[in-house]
């Protein structure tokens, strides 16, 4: 398989599975666009994907600050032209009862799960349309939005929102040869999943039929095969990669 001078955008690509996407794109020959709140995390997956012979660079994006959105956008395409791939990866959450959730927490929830990948959705794709050379949108939700999450209301909700969001756009987009399908990682070994209390963290490993985490190369390899040549035909899809703890009905 072979992305070479595609150019991709991986948003919250600075650790976790967002670093794991941006490495294997660049793997497969794609120039990406590391973009991520967390400045050194960015310039560290950079330095990872040359060090491997790929070609990146980093920008500080805030996805829930439209005018950091605005900058990004003018920033990638005025240094490699519009992009045709977008991975839709950054997102946030603590678990917490919803009593407990305070406005702040409900607000900073939708805005990084939801509303900012929206904007920042799009923002970039204006110019894949103009472009006429078709394209690949992916967004990372969550298991969570498929089937609920105890102590992760909001954050269930608004990734349900960008499974709806990824159905929907894939219908307006077909007639422009891009394609927009959604993966739904479950309980992966990320910096973030590892900031739960450790009762909840094995809780979930018992869960799973695999008994192990998954790993943030084996989302990536989801996110490979629908921005590929063999997911031409593919749109619209939310595929779980999760080890079998939720399946399809």
């Amino acid at each position: 398989m072979t992305l070479e001078g595609r150019v991709a955008v991986v948003t919250g690509s600075g650790s976790g599975i967002g670093r794991a996407i941006a490495l294997a794109l660049a793997a497969d020959g794609a120039r990406v666009a590391v973009l991520d709140i967390d400045e050194a995390g960015a310039q560290g997956t950079v330095e990872a994907v040359r060090a491997a012979g790929g070609s990146a660079r980093a920008w500080v994006v805030d996805v829930a600050d439209e005018a950091s959105v605005d900058r990004a956008r003018a920033g990638v395409e005025s240094t490699w032209g519009p992009l045709r791939i977008l991975v839709n990866n950054a997102g946030w959450d603590e678990i917490q009862p919803f009593l407990e959730n305070d406005r702040g927490f409900i607000r900073k929830v939708v805005a990084i799960n939801y509303l900012g990948p929206v904007i920042l959705t799009q923002a970039f794709l204006r110019g894949m349309v103009e472009a006429g050379a078709g394209g690949r949108i992916v967004n990372i939700a969550s298991d969570a939005g498929r089937v609920g999450s105890t102590g992760e209301v909001v954050y269930a909700g608004a990734k349900a929102g960008m499974i709806g969001f990824t159905k929907a756009l894939a219908r307006e987009m077909a007639r422009h040869g891009i394609t927009v399908n959604c993966v739904c990682p479950g309980p992966t070994d990320t910096p973030l999943f590892r900031r739960q209390p450790e009762r909840m963290q094995q809780a979930l490993e018992r869960a799973i039929p695999f008994r192990r985490l998954g790993r943030p190369e084996e989302v990536a390899g989801a996110v490979r095969y629908f921005v590929s040549d063999a997911a031409a035909y593919v749109t619209g899809q939310v595929l779980s990669v999760s080890g079998g703890l939720t399946m399809a009905g």
